[in-house]
């Protein structure tokens, strides 16, 4: 299947993902973007929601020198580990997002913990990324979890109502899952 999709497939389609995940966000009013990259996925969510939004990455290379919208909204891009995330207060966020770059964290499971601690109870997590086997595999023959590693992730760390699918022809992993409740866990 994914022989038959040009090669700038992920490209294309990105700016539909931010929309997306921006409307599965949209109520959240402080969101965390791990592997947050070019801070591209930031700035929508800000200009398209008024959000506060913090994007988190390991390496400042892609961070803009520019971080304010023509509207004057500004935004953050720190240079951090997503796995000690000391700059964020216990609860301290309604959203983390993380697009793209799961499979590239050095230690998933810390950094999912980490996000536990960060969330509001009921808060919830966006995680969208490749599937193994997928078009990114043959373009970056990078390793790729498979949906049900992301699912059991997700439910190792303690998190609730986790529902992970494949959407865009297969092509990208697209998982949600929700902080319990104060008091349930």
């Amino acid at each position: 299947m994914s022989q038959t999709l040009p090669d700038n497939f992920y490209e294309r389609i990105k700016p539909r993902l931010h929309r997306r995940i921006g409307r599965e966000v949209r109520l959240a009013r402080r969101v965390l973007d791990l592997g947050c990259g070019g801070c591209d996925l930031v700035r929508h969510l800000v200009e398209a929601y008024g959000q506060e939004v913090t994007g988190v990455d390991i390496s400042s290379n892609s961070f803009p020198a520019k971080r304010r919208l023509p509207n004057g909204s500004g935004f953050h891009c720190l240079k951090r580990d997503a796995a000690k995330m000391g700059f964020a207060a216990d609860g301290g966020a309604d959203a983390v997002v993380t697009m793209w770059a799961l499979h590239e964290m050095a230690k998933p499971r810390a950094i999912l913990r980490e996000v536990r601690r960060v969330l509001r109870p009921g808060g919830e997590i966006v995680v969208v990324d490749f599937p193994r086997g997928s078009l990114a595999q043959r373009l970056w023959d990078e390793d790729y979890y498979r949906p049900r590693e992301i699912e059991a992730l997700l439910r190792e760390v303690g998190f609730e109502r986790v529902r992970v699918r494949l959407i865009e022809k297969g092509q990208v992993i697209w998982a949600r899952a929700d902080q319990p409740l104060a008091g349930a866990n």
